[in-house]
């Protein structure tokens, strides 16, 4: 679930997604790696603002979802806090 929103992010915009929860967690610590945490759905950081969709060709995130500020902005609009969001590999 994106369970909160930043609109003064140091990565543009930026919406908090809830993981891990406890089932995570217990997933991970069962595989012996950690689950995480702190992932973020944000736009692009001001200063390579202008990178737009080419920020896709190099793998920066460490575990966070990127979109550019464009779509950030619509992201933005018209989804809320609470929303439920699923990561698929």
């Amino acid at each position: 679930m994106l369970d909160s929103r930043n609109p003064n992010s140091r990565f543009y915009k930026a919406f908090h997604i809830s993981y891990p929860n406890s089932t995570d967690i217990a997933a991970a610590e069962k595989l012996g790696v950690s689950a995480g945490g702190d992932i973020m759905l944000h736009g692009l950081p001001r200063e390579y603002a202008w990178v737009g969709r080419a920020h896709t060709l190099h793998d920066w995130t460490d575990g966070c979802i990127a979109v550019t500020n464009e779509e950030m902005d619509e992201i933005w609009r018209l989804v809320r806090v609470g929303t439920p969001i699923e990561i698929r590999p």
